[in-house]
């Protein structure tokens, strides 16, 4: 069996896409998936499941979009790959809550973030499939328009460490 992180994209985030953590883990629970526990208020969910990458997710997304009654992205991702996204961190001296980790299932286009225009004291780096940004004067100030952000899910460098520990304690 695989453990994977479920990120839900626009989930509990803003009053829009509310789902009870507590649904949301009788859903994964009724899909088959083992060990099922959410982390935090936004989307995050961790389980084992006996499936392949591209049939759990489908299975979940089919599955978030009936009872959600709108398309849910979800991005699935290992433990091992937010460790990985982890030690990547390409802002080692800022502040963890200050770092957003974009995850999407494709890997970004460098081109579309070569040609971004960065409005304030953001930093942006591609790492992998991931997109860190760092938001020094906080995200909720920020001008900044990711373009690739419409696909991902973003989330900051605190909430990828508790999904990584809640993550390591399913197996």
């Amino acid at each position: 069996m695989t453990v994977y992180v479920a990120l839900l994209r626009a989930v509990n985030v803003g009053g829009t896409g509310m789902i009870a953590m507590g649904d949301l883990q009788a859903l994964c629970e009724r899909l088959g998936f083992d060990g099922v526990r959410t982390v935090l208020q936004s989307g995050n969910v961790v389980f084992r499941s006996r499936r392949s990458r591209s049939s759990t997710q489908d299975l979940l997304a089919a599955a978030l979009a009936a009872k959600m009654k709108a398309p849910v992205t979800v991005v699935l991702r290992t433990p091992a790959e937010l460790r990985g996204a982890l030690k990547s961190n390409p802002f080692p001296k800022a502040q963890t809550n200050r770092v957003i980790v974009f995850f999407s299932e494709e890997r970004p286009d460098r081109s579309a973030l070569e040609r971004l225009t960065i409005p304030g004291n953001e930093d942006v780096r591609l790492e992998g499939r991931e997109i860190f940004v760092h938001y020094p004067d906080g995200q909720g100030r920020s001008k900044l328009k990711l373009p690739h952000a419409k696909t991902a899910t973003g989330r900051n460098l605190n909430t990828v460490a508790k999904l990584l520990e809640a993550a390591d304690q399913v197996r």
